[in-house]
C-alpha cells in the first residue's frame, strides 16, 4: 500500500508541475512560496528515493550479491546525474556544480557513512569482517578516477581554471568509462566472489548466488516507476535550489552538498542498517560502490554536458579540498587494508567528515 501511495504522490506531482509548474516557479520571489515548493519537492524526491532502495533490495534478494547492490548504486547514480544535469542546464552558470557534488558524495560516503557505520558496528559487534579483495578492487578503481577527475585538472597547462580542454574531456571520459566498465565486468563475472562475505564466497563459487523466488520484472518496473518522477521533477527542484542559494547568499558548494544528501540519504541509511545487522560486506558494497559509480558515471556525464552545450565545467578542487581528498583516500586504504574493522577507524573518518563540513562554510 505504501509503495502505491508513494507512486501516486510522485506521478501526481509530475502532473501538477506540468500543469501549474511554470506559474509556481515564476513566483519564487515570495519566500513562503519558495520554501513550500522546496519542501514539497525535496521531501517527495527523498521519499521516492526510498522507494528505489526498497525495490533494489527486493531485487538483491532475488538476484544475490553483488547484483543487488550494483542495481541500487547504478539507480542512485542515475538520479544524481539527472539532478546535476537539471541544475547545469537550468541555470546560466554552474561550472563547479558537478565537481562540488562528486566531492560531496565522496566525503559523505567515505567519511560520513563509513565513519558512522564503523562506529556503530564497533559498538555493537566489536570487530566486523568483510571481503578484503572486494574493498581493494573498489579502491583500486576509485583512486585513479578521483585523481584524474578532481586533482589533475589543476595541474594541466592547457587551462588555468581547473577545467579541461575538449580533447582532454573526451579522452578522460573514454578512459573513465572503459575502466569502470572493466570493473563492472569483473564484479559481475569471474571475480564476483570478491564482493560477498568471505564465509559465503566458497558457496557462491559452488552453488551460485542465493536467490529468493519471485518475479523480477514487476520489481524492475516499480524501480523505474520510482526513478522517473525524480528525473522529471529534477528540473523544478534545480530551479528552486538555485534561486534559494543565490537569495540567501549561501556558499555555492552547498548546492552540490544538498544534491549529494538528497540522492544518497536512503542508500546511506540502508548501509547503516546493514552494519547494525552485522552485514558489513553489504555496507562496504553500498558505500564503496556508490563512490566508484559516482566517479565512473557522473564524471563522463558532466563532461559530455559541457562539450555538447559549450558550458565550462570546472573539475579541479581547491587546495584545501585536494588535501582532504588525498587524506580520505589514504585513510580508506588503511581502513580496508585488513580483514576486520574497529571503532577507531570510524572515529577518524567522522573527524574528516567534520572538517569537510566546516570547510563548506569557512573555506
Amino acid at each position: 500500500m505504501a509503495s502505491w501511495l508513494r507512486l501516486a504522490a510522485g506521478w501526481g506531482s509530475v502532473a501538477a508541475f506540468f500543469t501549474f509548474g511554470a506559474g509556481w516557479l515564476a513566483g519564487l520571489a515570495d519566500p513562503l512560496a519558495a520554501a513550500g515548493l522546496f519542501a514539497w519537492l525535496l521531501g517527495l524526491i527523498i521519499w521516492l528515493a526510498f522507494g528505489v532502495v526498497h525495490e533494489a533490495e527486493e531485487l538483491a534478494e532475488m538476484l544475490g550479491e553483488p547484483y543487488g547492490t550494483l542495481i541500487l548504486t547504478l539507480s542512485i547514480v542515475i538520479i544524481e546525474v539527472a539532478l546535476i544535469s537539471a541544475v547545469m542546464l537550468g541555470t546560466k552558470e554552474a561550472p563547479e556544480l558537478g565537481r562540488d557534488t562528486m566531492f560531496a558524495v565522496l566525503m559523505i560516503v567515505l567519511n560520513g557513512v563509513v565513519g558512522l557505520g564503523l562506529l556503530v558496528g564497533g559498538m555493537r559487534h566489536r570487530e566486523q569482517s568483510y571481503n578484503l579483495q572486494g574493498a581493494a578492487a573498489y579502491l583500486a578503481v576509485m583512486i585513479p578516477l578521483s585523481v584524474i577527475a578532481l586533482v589533475l585538472p589543476n595541474f594541466t597547462t592547457s587551462t588555468a581554471d581547473g577545467s579541461l580542454t575538449p580533447v582532454q574531456a573526451g579522452c578522460f571520459s573514454l578512459f573513465t568509462i572503459l575502466l569502470y566498465g572493466i570493473f563492472l565486468w569483473l564484479q559481475t563475472g569471474r571475480h564476483s566472489g570478491f564482493f560477498v562475505d568471505p564465509a559465503e564466497a566458497d558457496a557462491l563459487r559452488l552453488e551460485g548466488p542465493p536467490r529468493k523466488r519471485g518475479a523480477v520484472l514487476p520489481h524492475v518496473g516499480l524501480l523505474l516507476a520510482n526513478i522517473l518522477p525524480i528525473v522529471i521533477l529534477a528540473k523544478s527542484l534545480a530551479a528552486v535550489l538555485d534561486f534559494g542559494i543565490h537569495a540567501l547568499g549561501a556558499p555555492p558548494a552547498l548546492g552540490g552538498v544538498l544534491i549529494a544528501m538528497v540522492v544518497f540519504t536512503p542508500e546511506g541509511l540502508s548501509a547503516l542498517r546493514a552494519v547494525a545487522a552485522n552485514q558489513l560486506q553489504r555496507a562496504v558494497n553500498l558505500c564503496l560502490g556508490a563512490a566508484a559509480s559516482t566517479l565512473g558515471l557522473t564524471v563522463p556525464a558532466v563532461l559530455m554536458i559541457g562539450l555538447l552545450t559549450g558550458r565550462t565545467v570546472v573539475l579541479g578542487l581547491s587546495a584545501s579540498n585536494m588535501v582532504l581528498l588525498v587524506t580520505t583516500l589514504i585513510l580508506s586504504g588503511l581502513t580496508f587494508s585488513g580483514p576486520r574493522t574497529t571503532m577507531l577507524e570510524g572515529a577518524v573518518h567522522l573527524t574528516l567528515f567534520g572538517v569537510f563540513f566546516v570547510l563548506i562554510f569557512s573555506p
